[in-house]
């Protein structure tokens, strides 16, 4: 079974390594092709939006369910590959482009819930644990773009498109030729849009859902102007910021298999509310670190918020599998992480608006609203079991 998590793991990270492909480059790729300097955030925006179009489509058809997870996963695998490198064509201009990168996040909807499906068909106990490996994954995959452009900056914007295509055509073959269908695969059930009722009415579903909510305001904001966080403290220094970008967003995937691995013990609600707490605090210290810490200091503040902005992600994935009814669960995850990845829609282009009206130092602090939100939910009773 380790063995089969192991390879779970290679493709999912092989495969996701192209969702923040375009984020590494933007500059890069706007100064080559004549866009616009703010298109870095819509580009964001628009693998997000083609996400949740996916992961709602893949889960009206219930692809998972009628067809081998597996063979789901290649397909998506491959086409995400091949979107993914459309980007790189010298015809394609700013509307293809976001054409292109729709398409890829729609294809990752069959990578990244379809890896969590095929891992709770093999690991029916300890899910908790196993989420905290794959969304590890996940996000070592979303950092990794920033340093294939480390190691390839005398080359053109385009190899990391090349790279990350190759690696998620990899990620696909990898798990179709040594990962078969589980031994615990269950109908999970198509999208129901009345889920949404259960989510309101049942107390302990309704919070978990809220504090993955709160989360995901704060998240894949901060992922994506990490580099203009780092570019704007550090200017003048000689320092490398697809580098620090990677060690920033990448060490997430330790903290995620670190919670993971805690919350056997300890619980997946005690270690939602710990992450959720100290990424809160360094929203709020935003201001005092990028105006008064040394580079030093500024850069161990933000690993710190690297580290916890996403070590609850796992655990609010549990909690809501853990709080919904079974048969109803597959529609409720599927709707909860669709809600989720539109709130960072919202998020994204905010801060992008807010950056270009208000002081930068101040702008990070509407992101708190995510975590204290998150923090003030009661996920689980006082003696429920451990996930």
């Amino acid at each position: 079974m380790n063995r089969i998590l192991f390879i779970i793991i290679v493709a999912q990270f092989s495969c996701t390594s192209v969702w923040f492909a375009g984020n590494a480059v933007t500059s890069e790729m706007a100064l080559d092709k004549g866009f616009a300097p703010d298109f870095w955030v819509l580009l964001t925006s628009a693998v997000q939006f083609g996400f949740i179009s996916g992961t709602l489509l893949f889960a009206l058809l219930a692809l998972a369910d009628k067809f081998s997870p597996s063979i789901v996963f290649l397909c998506s695998a491959l086409m995400a590959s091949l979107f993914n490198g459309l980007v790189t064509l010298d015809w394609m201009g700013a509307n293809q482009v976001l054409i292109a990168r729709f398409f890829t996040g729609f294809f990752l909807a069959g990578i990244y819930p379809v890896g969590m499906k095929i891992a709770a068909d093999y690991f029916e106990k300890g899910l908790g644990k196993s989420l905290g490996f794959l969304v590890g994954a996940l996000v070592l995959g979303t950092a990794f773009p920033h340093l294939i452009k480390f190691f390839s900056f005398d080359y053109s914007w385009k190899y990391i498109f090349y790279g990350t295509s190759l690696l998620s055509v990899f990620g696909g073959l990898l798990l179709v030729g040594l990962v078969k269908d589980g031994p615990y695969r269950k109908q999970l059930g198509q999208v129901n849009i009345h889920v949404l009722k259960e989510v309101i009415q049942l107390p302990l579903l309704r919070k978990a859902a809220f504090g993955y909510f709160g989360h995901m305001w704060e998240l894949y904001a901060f992922w994506t102007f990490v580099p203009m966080m780092l570019a704007l403290k550090l200017k003048g220094d000689n320092v490398n910021i697809a580098l620090l970008s990677f060690l920033i967003i990448g060490v997430g995937s330790l903290a995620c298999a670190i919670s993971g691995l805690l919350s056997v013990q300890f619980g997946a609600n005690k270690m939602a509310k710990i992450s959720v707490a100290i990424s809160a605090i360094c929203c709020l210290t935003f201001p005092l670190f990028f105006s008064f810490a040394s580079n030093i200091v500024f850069l161990a503040y933000l690993l710190c918020w690297g580290f916890f902005v996403v070590a609850d992600s796992p655990m609010f994935s549990s909690l809501v599998a853990a709080n919904a009814p079974a048969h109803l669960r597959g529609s409720i995850l599927t709707m909860v992480n669709s809600i989720g990845f539109f709130i960072t829609i919202l998020s994204i282009q905010l801060i992008g608006q807010l950056i270009q009206t208000i002081q930068f130092e101040w702008v990070w602090l509407v992101l708190s609203i995510g975590p204290i939100f998150a923090f003030l939910q009661r996920y689980n009773p006082p003696n429920s079991p451990k996930l």
